[in-house]
Formats: structure tokens, sequence, C-alpha cells
């Protein structure tokens, strides 16, 4: 396996075999890369996150702290995944969350779905939707909020 650039990016999955054939998951398994752009040292809620979709039978890659966005773009195209969850608590939302939604794009990935989290004014909201990403989580969204909305957008049923 080679290196790759990621700094700790660590499986968060409930039972690899769970709902799959032997030897691999489900191609019906949603794959998150739930991440922590920028200088943000916490990560409390993006691990309750992940843990959350991973209990609700999501296969969830978490990569850690202080990435990159080509870092995340990285993981989230070497893990082939549908969806990718930012957290930020740092204020510079604006900037990492847009940068993401433009490198997928340079990658030619614009089809992995870009939401967020964090402290986030409600007047950033509708520029960060406009810039891609899909849904923004404040303060006080719940888990099952969460996971309701990465099941009805990733697969819509």
């Amino acid at each position: 396996m080679s290196e790759s650039p990621r700094a700790e990016a660590v499986a968060v999955n409930a039972d690899e075999n769970a709902g799959g054939a032997a030897g691999g998951a489900s191609a019906d398994v949603i794959r998150v890369v739930v991440a922590k752009p920028g200088l943000d040292g916490h990560d409390r809620g993006a691990k309750v996150v992940a843990r959350a979709l991973r209990d609700a039978g999501m296969e969830v890659i978490y990569t850690g702290l202080h990435q990159t966005p080509e870092q995340i773009v990285e993981a989230a195209i070497q893990e082939d995944a549908d969806v990718v969850g930012l957290s930020v608590l740092s204020g510079a939302h604006m900037t990492l969350f847009a940068r993401v939604v433009e490198l997928l794009a340079e990658r030619d990935a614009s089809d992995i779905i870009v939401f967020g989290g964090g402290i986030i004014p409600e007047d950033d909201i509708p520029q960060l939707e406009r810039l891609g990403v899909a849904k923004v989580f404040t303060p006080g969204a719940t888990t099952m909020e969460i996971v309701s909305w990465v099941r009805e957008h990733v697969h819509p049923a």
C-alpha cells in the first residue's frame, strides 16, 4: 500500500462484513470521509458525528486533525467516498469549505457531496451553499438529523 499525504486516516467501521459479501462492503453502503481541515484542534464533534454515521451502517473514514483541503480531497478520492463531512470551529469555514469543493471539481469528483458543520454564522450558510456545500449543520443539530440528511441526499429513496 502506498503512503498517502493523509495524516492519520482511521477507519471507523461498525463491522467490516456487515451487510456485505465476505471480503468487502456492500455496494449499497454509504462511504463517508469526516475531516477536520485547518488548524482547529477540537474534534470531539467530528468524532461524535463519525460514530453516529458508523452506527447507522455507513462506512466512515475519519482523517484526523489539521488536514489540508488537498489531503481531504485525496482521501475522499482514494476511499471512493460518496460524501465528505467537514467540521470547522476556527472561523476559517469560508476558505476551507470552498477549497475542498474547488479541488473536488478540479479532480473531476464533483459527484462527491460535501456537507459541513461547526461554529458557522447563519449569514455565511447561503454563501457556502452557493459555493457548493450541500448542507451546513450548526450547533444543536442532532446526530439523527445528520444521519437522516446523509441517507436522503447520498442515496435518495
